[in-house]
C-alpha cells in the first residue's frame, strides 16, 4: 500500500492534487490509502522522549490512526500546501510525532522511496523549500526521496494554485511534474520490490 498524507486543514487544492496523485498510482496497479490532517487532532511533539523508552507516544490523539498505516506503507506521498515557504504546521506536527514509530522500529522506514508535493499560492511562493524540509525528513528516516528529475521537478512536483482550488486544477505545468514525479516513485517502487525477491 501506498500511504498518502495530506498537511492541509483545509478541503482545498493540496487534498486535490494528492488524491489526483493516488489515482495515477491505482492506475499503475498500485493500492493506495488517503490520510489528511483535516479535522484531526494532532497535537506538536513535545520530545518528551517518552517514545524512546516506552515505543509509544503518550500524546494519544489522531496520530494513532496515523501509526498502523504508516507501519503497512511501501512507500509514502507526503503533499503540504505552502506556510511562510515550508510545510505546514500539520505536516510539520506529523513528521515529528513519526519519531514514536521510529522508536518502536528504526527501521520501519527503511530504504521505502517517498516523494513530496508542494501547492504555493505564487509560482515561486516556498514550493520548493517546502519539499525540501519532506525531502530532509525522508533522509533522516533512511527512506529514499523521489523526484521527477530535471527540467520541471527537480525536486518533486509543485503547484501554483493561486489560493484557489481551480488554479490548481489548471496548472498544466504543475501537472506535468506530477506525473514525471509519480512515474519515477512507482519505478523505484517496482525495482524496490524486485531487489527484496
Amino acid at each position: 500500500m501506498i500511504l498518502g498524507i495530506c498537511g492541509s486543514p483545509r478541503k482545498m487544492a493540496t487534498e486535490y492534487i494528492l488524491g489526483e496523485a493516488l489515482k495515477m498510482l491505482v492506475e499503475k496497479g498500485y493500492k493506495t490509502q488517503l490520510f489528511t490532517v483535516r479535522g484531526k487532532n494532532i497535537a506538536p511533539c513535545k520530545h518528551c522522549d517518552y517514545c524512546l523508552k516506552n515505543a509509544r507516544c503518550l500524546v494519544e490523539d489522531d496520530m494513532y490512526q496515523l501509526y498502523p498505516l504508516i507501519k503497512e506503507a511501501r512507500g509514502l506521498v507526503l503533499a503540504t500546501p505552502v506556510y511562510n515557504g515550508g510545510v505546514s504546521a500539520q505536516m510539520k506536527a506529523v513528521m515529528d510525532r513519526t519519531r514514536a514509530t521510529m522508536a518502536a522500529d528504526p527501521k520501519i522506514l527503511l530504504r521505502r522511496p517517498g516523494m513530496a508535493i508542494a501547492v504555493g499560492g505564487d509560482r515561486m511562493g516556498g514550493q520548493e523549500l517546502a519539499i525540501q524540509q519532506i525531502q530532509a525528513f525522508y533522509v533522516l528516516n533512511g527512506m529514499l526521496p523521489v523526484s521527477g528529475g530535471f527540467f520541471g521537478s527537480n525536486l518533486g512536483a509543485t503547484f501554483w494554485s493561486k489560493d484557489t482550488l481551480e488554479g490548481a486544477e489548471k496548472d498544466e505545468e504543475g501537472f506535468r511534474s506530477l506525473r514525471k514525479t509519480v512515474r519515477r516513485f512507482a519505478e523505484t517502487v517496482e525495482w524496490l520490490e524486485k531487489a527484496e525477491k
